[in-house]
């Protein structure tokens, strides 16, 4: 009897804010796997806005219900750990820029060290522009731009 292979592949990220690029990524793994899990890693090097349970409720919210292939899930530790943990053999990573290879090389040649392969997925010309620092220092400014107009407001006799 053949045996059947399920892939599993993680993509790893602190998603403060998930942004439209890291969708789209999503969108592209879940043909290439079976299962697709969104990992939000809790990294101590790194303030995020939200706490991990909060933006895994907005990563959520932000999957079509149809993609029933996909999972979101928290994880605080090496990411090569969970994978080995949850038997996936792939972490996928987005790559914006060319800049972004040097740092990503490193990061794959040490999961793949510790028996984990990564791929490495181009962000589509439209949203490489968006990052999640982008995407807060926005938020930040419109929330800014709002107390402003209404304190402005206020003020008006």
């Amino acid at each position: 009897m053949a045996q059947v292979r399920v892939s599993m592949a993680v993509y790893p990220g602190t998603f403060d804010p998930f942004t439209p690029g890291h969708r789209d990524l999503v969108a592209r793994a879940r043909v290439m796997f079976d299962r697709i899990i969104v990992l939000l890693a809790v990294n101590a090097d790194k303030q995020p806005t939200a706490g991990a349970t909060a933006r895994a409720v907005q990563v959520r919210d932000a999957m079509p219900a149809a993609w029933d292939n996909v999972e979101v899930d928290t994880w605080t530790g090496l990411t090569t750990a969970y994978c080995l943990r949850r038997s996936a053999t792939v972490i996928v990573r987005g790559v914006r820029t060319a800049a972004d290879l040097g740092y990503e090389y490193q990061l794959a040649a040490m999961n793949e060290q510790l028996g984990i392969q990564t791929i490495w997925l181009p962000t589509r010309p439209h949203l490489a522009a968006i990052s999640s620092t982008a995407a807060r220092a926005h938020r930040s400014a419109q929330s800014a731009r709002r107390s402003h107009n209404a304190e402005s407001e206020a003020q008006l006799p």
